[in-house]
């Protein structure tokens, strides 16, 4: 009567006799006596089988639950989701991004990066070489509203040479975007941004014999609005731009000004879409837009304000995240106040194509088409078509193998002085995550810029450093 009796799934029924009887299960005892499993339960813990093997005993003895040998699902009654392929899961808290800093209603995640770099210059005949340090700083600032969000992004590079000689190459992007969730269909959009760059050497409209090349300041401006009318889609957006040049640092000492190249630049852009489906959108599109410098006439006295029209016609493609973007196909056509000027005009084709062959492999085809102002005399400027694509690859769960590629071509209208030219840019680098914090990174890169009867400048690079993120 003193023996223990399994507790759980237990009923009193009535017995024939009037009696009451205790059923678990398939078997049934008399109130009065002994229950068989509790027996089996007490003979198994008592078994040194039981305790070699890790098997889980019912007792009400010393339980086995806390045995370290024991998988914790099998303790566990609400197990945890498979994964959809069966799989066993590779999560691992390392590979995690770092966490960011909680700033109130904002969230800080900075990234500083130190690398050790050679870059080795031919053109021609001539070849310099330099070692440099690269610092860079980056940072994404997010917000977290019930509604709207605000998004700032900003990402800098400072070099110092080491040892060698040759041309820094300093950047800056700052962006804030502010999303604006005016209604259930419809959004709008507010930025704002600035961009520095050194114009490169290779570049056609680049100062010849120069020790260091301009500065080029940009500032942006924006407003969109996006409304959803059903099977259409509808958005308009106006851009702003403004371009500051620097002064040119010759060999001899002296300086030359490029004033007569800043300009402030406007578009209207507005868009119609037809929602065939969540997958696929076709929509045209139709722009206007209008160049003024700060100087009516440049230093060579040309008139090289203009006015820009367009139209495309594409399709947006969403298949979910193996495969989405968007190509479009049109025309573009650049009128400058100079008759003197030829006008600008050729077909243009741009598109974003994201594929995801693989868990783990993410592969980007980008396509562009845009207008390069020219500086030589009887110039207007040339049309640049840009392919590019770029690869990652995590050979582990902490090891991502990325590889990159573009071609861009310059095409100058017919009779021009200066020369078409091609450049051409391949690039490998490993990222190595140490830990959620720190990364190692190494990277590869080669660039060929080529004309029809001017010199060929190859430029390769190799460098390796550290990358520490919170």
């Amino acid at each position: 009567m003193l023996s223990p009796s399994a507790a759980s799934a237990q009923a009193v029924q009535p017995t024939p006799d009037g009696t009451g009887s205790t059923a678990t299960g398939e078997t049934a005892t008399s109130a009065t006596g002994a229950s068989p499993i509790a027996a089996a339960n007490a003979a198994a813990a008592a078994s040194p089988d039981a305790l070699t093997t890790g098997s889980i005993s019912t007792d009400i003895g010393e339980p086995l639950l806390n045995d370290p040998t024991i998988d914790e699902d099998m303790a566990r009654t609400n197990l945890r989701e498979n994964t959809v392929d069966g799989l066993r899961s590779q999560f691992d808290l390392e590979r995690n991004d770092a966490p960011g800093i909680r700033l109130g209603t904002f969230t800080l995640k900075p990234t500083l990066g130190q690398s050790y770099n050679f870059e080795s210059t031919k053109t021609g005949g001539s070849k310099e070489s330099r070692s440099y340090l690269e610092t860079g700083l980056k940072g994404t600032l997010t917000s977290d509203w019930s509604r709207h969000q605000l998004t700032v992004t900003g990402e800098g590079t400072w070099q110092r040479n080491v040892s060698g000689s040759g041309e820094t190459e300093p950047t800056a992007d700052i962006e804030a975007a502010l999303r604006l969730d005016i209604g259930r269909d419809t959004t709008g959009t507010l930025k704002a941004g600035y961009h520095f760059e050194r114009e490169d050497s290779s570049d056609p409209n680049a100062v010849s014999g120069a020790s260091t090349q301009s500065g080029i300041d940009q500032y942006t401006l924006g407003a969109g609005i996006e409304h959803d009318f059903g099977i259409l889609r509808g958005s308009a957006k106006v851009d702003f731009d403004r371009y500051v040049y620097g002064s040119v640092d010759l060999s001899d000492g002296s300086t030359l000004s490029l004033k007569d190249r800043n300009r402030n630049a406007g578009a209207v852009t507005v868009r119609v879409g037809y929602d065939l489906s969540p997958a696929l959108i076709p929509f045209i599109e139709a722009s206007a837009g209008k160049s003024i410098y700060d100087l009516r006439k440049d230093t060579f006295g040309f008139e090289r304000s203009y006015d820009s029209y367009g139209g495309r016609a594409g399709v947006e493609v969403d298949l979910g995240e193996k495969f989405n973007g968007e190509v479009a196909l049109g025309y573009q056509t650049y009128r400058f106040d100079d008759n003197r000027l030829d006008n600008l005009s050729g077909f243009t084709i741009d598109g974003l194509l994201n594929w995801s062959p693989q868990r783990g492999t993410n592969v980007a085809y980008g396509i562009s088409t845009g207008i390069e102002p020219s500086t030589t005399p009887g110039d207007s400027g040339a049309l640049a078509y840009t392919l590019s694509s770029m690869a990652t690859h995590e050979l582990r769960s902490n090891l991502v193998a990325r590889l990159s590629n573009s071609l861009t071509f310059r095409n100058y209208p017919s009779g021009s002085i200066s020369e078409d030219q091609r450049v051409w840019l391949a690039g490998a680098g490993l990222t190595w995550d140490i830990n959620r914090y720190l990364a190692l990174t190494g990277d590869v890169s080669y660039e060929r810029t080529t004309q029809d009867t001017g010199p060929s400048t190859d430029v390769a690079r190799v460098g390796v450093g550290l990358t520490l993120r919170r």
